[in-house]
């Protein structure tokens, strides 16, 4: 029988577990701040300005749900971004098309995992969220290897297989069972990748099973990858799909989804992440700070409505 108090071991076949850190005793915290990784910005965008962008889409996606937003730019210290991590109340980590292992950032991702890990082990409860790229990004970070996939998934909308888990998660538990219905019989999930992390590869690294745990799969027709996953004792969260595109982002493309139950999903997801940033209680050391890291210092450029973005943040 596994204790509570036993760390993650594994005796006769079972895997025990950690327990999520407790709820802090402290009220929520009604004004979380999250901060949202930027990256390189893309060769093939014409309007990049500076160094490295965000996608509006991301920023929006969280505002949504009731949060604020702190761009974390790329090139600076390791002092700085742990300075910014006991500012912040939650990591997002946003989809993008960039070197996992070798790019900025990959680095400022690995800062960010490697204080998370280590506050949620101090009971100092800190989530983090992946979309596709971030998505991928975590599985390289907790894996310590690149085990993705080509898949046939570049601009297709599908619907989730959820694994026995999946409804009764800490992410799903408090959908509407409408709308967990909808997810498996709809194709309302956007997918924009090539590269996936399939069940076989999952399946085979002891790393990424005893860190996660799979909640739901999708499958291009020809393999089974996983769409949905979260940690098993860490407030850590990913998605391959991506659920800010079907309320913020309009080009016509196949794949993009702008269904009432695909829009209910998204506003889900931000509404549940939200949820757990505000039960972290970092803050910044004072009012003004904390207003000049926030992303209303800066202004989204307009980039068309043919852009797989429509708005974009640049830095630097």
């Amino acid at each position: 029988m596994c204790s509570s108090a036993i760390v993650l071991s594994v005796m006769v076949g079972v895997i025990c577990y950690l327990p999520i850190p407790a709820f802090s005793s402290l009220s929520p915290n009604y004004r979380p701040i999250i901060g949202i990784v930027a990256q390189e910005n893309l060769p093939s965008d014409p309007h990049a300005q500076g160094s490295s962008y965000i996608a509006a889409s991301y920023v929006k996606y969280l505002e949504a749900a009731g949060a604020r937003v702190v761009p974390l730019r790329i090139n600076r210290t390791k002092e700085e971004y742990t300075k910014l991590f006991y500012s912040i109340n939650g990591l997002l980590l946003p989809g993008g098309d960039v070197d996992l292992e070798n790019s900025q950032f990959g680095r400022v991702s690995r800062i960010f995992y490697d204080l998370a890990i280590k506050a949620n082990d101090a009971s100092d409860y800190f989530p983090i969220w992946g979309t596709c790229q971030g998505f991928q990004e975590m599985t390289v970070l907790t894996s310590g290897k690149n085990l993705l996939t080509l898949t046939d998934t570049k601009a297709i909308a599908l619907p989730l297989t959820f694994t026995s888990v999946g409804p009764n998660s800490r992410l799903f538990k408090s959908f509407p069972k409408d709308l967990l219905h909808a997810l498996t019989t709809e194709n309302i999930t956007s997918n924009f990748h090539k590269w996936s992390l399939t069940l076989q590869n999952f399946t085979r690294n002891m790393k990424l099973k005893r860190f996660y745990k799979i909640l739901s799969t999708s499958t291009d027709g020809h393999k089974e990858f996983i769409s949905t996953m979260e940690a098993h004792r860490y407030p850590f969260y990913a998605v391959q799909w991506h659920p800010e595109k079907s309320q913020f982002e309009w080009i016509e493309k196949s794949g993009m989804v702008h269904t009432t139950t695909a829009v209910d999903a998204a506003y889900y997801t931000a509404r549940f992440f939200v949820n757990e940033a505000r039960r972290n209680h970092h803050r910044f050391a004072n009012k003004i700070e904390e207003e000049k890291s926030l992303i209303y210092n800066y202004s989204p450029v307009f980039t068309s409505l043919e852009s797989i973005f429509v708005q974009n943040y640049y830095f630097d």
